[in-house]
C-alpha cells in the first residue's frame, strides 16, 4: 500500500508572507527549524521548514532537495518571533527570516586550516635545516609559517613530515568564543547601585518574563549594575545567552574593554562593521548556545539564541534602534517582545528614557530602578544658558562671547573642551548669491552638504556626492557658490583661527573611517592629545573623558524645528546626553548651551536640571492629543514616479481606509521631503487608541486595494521620523 507524501511548509527568505509546501522525499529527515534546499522557479534556494504538514495536498509539489546538516536547527522560539514580529511591523515573514539569516556560510561545516606539529620522533637522517624546523615545532603551524619561523624552504618541512616528524592536524578557523567568568569581582558599586544590582539579580533569577528600567543619571554607573545581573544570569544557567544592544557601533567597540574587565574575555560582536568571516563565526557560536554574550546592534536581536536569559539595551532612548529602511522596526520595542516569547530578562538602560518606557515604568509594567547620583567624587555638570538674542556671535562666526570665554579658561587650566554641533559637513546648505538657487541632490528634495576637507557636495539622506561645481548649475555664474550656516568642518575652522595653538580634532561619521580610526581617536582624547574635539551626536554616547570639563553645545535649537511631535523629547534626551559628558572624574564640569529659545520647555528645564518636570510637561501634551505612550501611531507612505500618479493613487488608498472604531487617519499629504531617487512621496499619519491593534487595521487596509507594481507602499508601525 502506498505510502502519503510527507509534506514540509518551507519559509523562504523572500518578501513572501508564508511558507510554501515541498514534499519531504524517502530518507531525508527535516523536523521544524530544519535548514533546506528547495526549487523555487528555475533557482535553488535556502529555507526553513517552519511546520510539518499532515494534511495531503491535493496537487503535485516540488520535493526538498537536501537537508542542510551541519546547521543546527532554527529554535522554535525563534520561529515564533519572526512570525509575531512581522505581524508586528506588517512586513512578510520571509523578509524577517532573511534578517536572522544575514550569514549563509555559517550554514555550512566550519572551516578548518592544516597545520603541522612534531610528532617527537626523529627522522632517520638529521640536517641542520631539520634540526631549526623540529625546534620550532613545538605548537601547529602551517608549513609557510613553520618554514619562515625556521629560515627554511617548504621543501624542507614537507621531507619531516614524510619522514613522520611532523604530522598533520586540523584547526578550525572559526574557534568557539572563550567562556565568560561570572565570578571575577566586580568594581566597588555605591549602596544605590548595590541595591539596584540586587533588584536585577532577584528578576533574572526568577526565570520569566521581567521588564525593568535602569534609570540612571549620566555617568551613574548603569553599565556596572546591569554587569550583575549578566553574571547572575551565567551563573544560574550553564547554558545561559545573553545579548546587549547598543544604539551606535562606536559603542560596541568602547564596551568591549569594560566585559573584558568584569567577565575575563572580550563578548562576541555583532555589527555592520564587522566582516564576514566575523559574522560567520558569531552565527555558528550563538546558533551552537556556544556564545554565551553577544554584544551588537540592532539586528543582533535577530541572530538564532538557543537559551537567551537576558536582554539589556543600553541608551533604550537612543534613534539609532530604528531602522527606516527594508523591514522598518524599532528594535527596543521588539527587543521586549522577543523577552516575553524567551521568557527571559530584559532591561532597559537610560538616563533619559523614553516616553513610552517611563510611562511603562510608571505604570508598573516594568521595574524601574533609579540611580540618583554619580559614584566617588564625580558631579553632574552644572548646565548654563547664552542667550543668542542678547550676545550673539559676531558676523560669520558661531561661537558667542559666553562660550567662548569659557573655552579660554579651559584651556588655560589644561583641561578638555567638547563642542556639540549636530551638523555634518562644512555647510548645511549650498546656494548661489547671484540667482539664489539651493543645490540639491538629483531627484530629491534634499540639500546638499558641502565638505570642504574633501572638496564635495554630499546628500546625507541619499548618499549621492558630487564635486563642488566651479560656476552655479541654474544661473551660470562663476564663483558664486557659497555654504549657509555651519557644520562641524566650519566650526573648527573657527576654532582653529580663534583659540590658536589648541589642538583640535572632528569626531563625525565623516570623519572616522573605521573602528580602528575611531578607538586611535578616542584613545588620544583620553590620552589628553586633544584639547578641542569638535562632533555630531556620535560624541553624546558612552564616552568617558577623564579631563573633559567644558561641554559647549553651539545650536541648541537645530532639533527643536520642524513638526515631529518627538522634537522637544530628543532635544531634551540629546542634550542632556551630551551635557553628561562633562565632569565624569575629578574635576568639576560644566555645560553652556547656546539657543535663541530659552524659554522653550526643552531648554528651560534642561538648565533647571529638573528631568522629571521636562517628563511630566511632555506627558501632559501627549495625553492631550491622544499621541505615544497614552495612543499609538501609524504611518503609511506612498511613492510613486510622479506627482500625478502619487496623487491619485493617494487618493484611491484613502478611499480603501477600512472602518474601524478609535481610529483617526490624517492625509494624504505631501511628505516633508517630497521626492526621493526621484519618486513622489505622499503619507498618511494614523492615531489610534491603546487598545486598537494598529499593525492588523494597517495590514488590513494595504490589503483593500491592489496598486500597480511601479507604486510602492511602505508601512510604519510607531514612526520615529517625519520626513
Amino acid at each position: 500500500m502506498p505510502t502519503s507524501p510527507r509534506i514540509v511548509s518551507v519559509l523562504l527568505p523572500q518578501p513572501l508572507p508564508e511558507p510554501f509546501d515541498y514534499e519531504l522525499p524517502e530518507g531525508l529527515e527535516a523536523p521544524p527549524g530544519s535548514f533546506v534546499v528547495v526549487p523555487l522557479g528555475p533557482r535553488e534556494v535556502i529555507g526553513v521548514v517552519w511546520r510539518e504538514r499532515s494534511v495531503p495536498s491535493n496537487r503535485k509539489l516540488k520535493p526538498v532537495i537536501e537537508v542542510i546538516a551541519p546547521a543546527p536547527p532554527l529554535p522554535e522560539n525563534m520561529r515564533t518571533f519572526i512570525e509575531r514580529a512581522a505581524k508586528y511591523v506588517c512586513a512578510p515573514a520571509g523578509n524577517l527570516l532573511a534578517m536572522s539569516m544575514r550569514s549563509r556560510e555559517a550554514l555550512e561545516e566550519a572551516p578548518v586550516e592544516l597545520l603541522v606539529v612534531a610528532t617527537g620522533d626523529k627522522p632517520d637522517r638529521m640536517t641542520p635545516a631539520r634540526e631549526k624546523v623540529l625546534a620550532e615545532a613545538g605548537a601547529p603551524l602551517s608549513s609557510a609559517d613553520l618554514a619562515r619561523a625556521a629560515g627554511v624552504s617548504s621543501g624542507v618541512v614537507k621531507g619531516l613530515v614524510d619522514a613522520g616528524a611532523l604530522t598533520h592536524v586540523e584547526r578550525t578557523l572559526d574557534p568557539p568564543f572563550a567562556l565568560p567568568d561570572p565570578e571575577r569581582p566586580p568594581r566597588d558599586l555605591t549602596p544605590d547601585q548595590l541595591a539596584a544590582a540586587e533588584d536585577l539579580r532577584k528578576l533574572v533569577r526568577e526565570k520569566t518574563y521581567r521588564a525593568a528600567l535602569l534609570d540612571g543619571v549620566t555617568g551613574s554607573g548603569k553599565t556596572e549594575v546591569y554587569f550583575e545581573a549578566i553574571a547572575e544570569a551565567l551563573r544560574s544557567d550553564p547554558e545561559a545567552q545573553v545579548l546587549v544592544l547598543l544604539p551606535e557601533i562606536a559603542l560596541t567597540q568602547a564596551v568591549t574593554s569594560r566585559f573584558e574587565d568584569r567577565f575575563g574575555v572580550a563578548p562576541a560582536e555583532w555589527h555592520s562593521a564587522a566582516g564576514s568571516k566575523a559574522r560567520r563565526r558569531v552565527w555558528r557560536e550563538v546558533a551552537a548556545g556556544r556564545a554565551r554574550i553577544v554584544v551588537g546592534a540592532r539586528s543582533a536581536l535577530f541572530l538564532p539564541y538557543r537559551k537567551l536569559r537576558l536582554i539589556v539595551v543600553d541608551e533604550e532612548h537612543d534613534g539609532s534602534y530604528k531602522q527606516e529602511e527594508g523591514v522598518i522596526y524599532h528594535a527596543r520595542d521588539l527587543a521586549v517582545m522577543r523577552a516575553h516569547i524567551e521568557a527571559c530578562t530584559i532591561v532597559l538602560a537610560s538616563a533619559t528614557p523614553s516616553l513610552e518606557t517611563l510611562q511603562n515604568a510608571i505604570s508598573g509594567k516594568y521595574s524601574h530602578l533609579r540611580l540618583h547620583a554619580r559614584p566617588g567624587v564625580s558631579r553632574l555638570p552644572e548646565i548654563a544658558l547664552a542667550d543668542l538674542r542678547e550676545q550673539p556671535p559676531a558676523t560669520g562666526q558661531w561661537i558667542a562671547p559666553q562660550l567662548a570665554t569659557a573655552i579660554e579658561e579651559t584651556l588655560a587650566a589644561k583641561e578638555q573642551a567638547l563642542l556639540f554641533l549636530n551638523r555634518r559637513g562644512y555647510a548645511p546648505l549650498v546656494l548661489c548669491r547671484a540667482c539664489g538657487e539651493r543645490l540639491k541632490a538629483p531627484d530629491t528634495d534634499s540639500w546638499l552638504t558641502e565638505h570642504r576637507y574633501t572638496g564635495k557636495l554630499i546628500c546625507h539622506l541619499t548618499g549621492f556626492t558630487m564635486d563642488k561645481p566651479l560656476a552655479c548649475p541654474h544661473c551660470g555664474a562663476k564663483g558664486s557658490l557659497a555654504g549657509v550656516g555651519p557644520g562641524v568642518e566650519r566650526l573648527a575652522e573657527e576654532v582653529h583661527t580663534r583659540f590658536k595653538g589648541a589642538r583640535v580634532e572632528v569626531l563625525s561619521s565623516d570623519t572616522i573611517s573605521s573602528p580602528e580610526s575611531l578607538r586611535e581617536l578616542i584613545a588620544r582624547m583620553e590620552g589628553g592629545a586633544i584639547d578641542i574635539l569638535i562632533g555630531t551626536q556620535i560624541v553624546a554616547k558612552g564616552h568617558n573623558f577623564p579631563a573633559l570639563t567644558l561641554v559647549g553645545v553651539v545650536d541648541a535649537d537645530a532639533s527643536l524645528r520642524g513638526g515631529d511631535l518627538r522634537a522637544g523629547e530628543r532635544t531634551f534626551q540629546l542634550l542632556l546626553q551630551v551635557a553628561g559628558r562633562a565632569g565624569r572624574a575629578d574635576k568639576p564640569g560644566r555645560a553652556i548651551i547656546q539657543t535663541y529659545a530659552p524659554e522653550s520647555p526643552a531648554i528651560s528645564l534642561l538648565a533647571a536640571g529638573d528631568r522629571d518636570a521636562f517628563m511630566q510637561h511632555e506627558m501632559d501634551q501627549r495625553r492631550l492629543v491622544g499621541f505615544p505612550p497614552f495612543g499609538r501611531l501609524g504611518a503609511v507612505i506612498l511613492a510613486a514616479g510622479s506627482a500625478e500618479q502619487a496623487n491619485e493613487m493617494a487618493a484611491a488608498f484613502g478611499r480603501a481606509q477600512p472602518n474601524a472604531i478609535g481610529v483617526e487617519v490624517w492625509g494624504p499629504a505631501p511628505a516633508p521631503i517630497t521626492v526621493l531617487r526621484g519618486r513622489h512621496r505622499r503619507r498618511f499619519l494614523v492615531r489610534s487608541d491603546r487598545n486598537v491593534d494598529l499593525s492588523a487595521f494597517l495590514s488590513a487596509w494595504k490589503e483593500r486595494i491592489k496598486l500597480p507594481p511601479s507604486v510602492r507602499v511602505a508601512l510604519d508601525v510607531e514612526p520615529y521620523s517625519f520626513m
